[in-house]
């Protein structure tokens, strides 16, 4: 978790003016070491756009099912509800 967005890569699943999280694909480093994918959530967006605690766990639950999704290549339901 990173309290704010820095300029990066575009941002996937984020609703508004400020990104919410970010998607980094799996990729190889300068040194050609493989790296893992990663799913970075910006704390301070998310804490700002909700306006009490339960819904901080309901806006970073729908923040990652989106992200999954995404590097998935799936549906959300698909994610949230698990497959059929």
């Amino acid at each position: 978790v990173e309290p704010v967005p820095a300029q990066g890569p575009e941002e996937v699943g984020a609703e508004g003016a400020v990104p919410l999280a970010r998607l980094i694909p799996a990729g190889i480093d300068v040194h050609g070491r493989p790296t893992r994918a990663q799913i970075i959530l910006f704390r301070r967006p998310l804490e700002m756009r909700a306006k009490r605690g339960s819904d901080l766990l309901e806006l970073i639950h729908e923040v990652l099912v989106q992200q999954v999704a995404t590097h998935l290549g799936v549906d959300e339901d698909t994610i949230d509800n698990g497959p059929d």
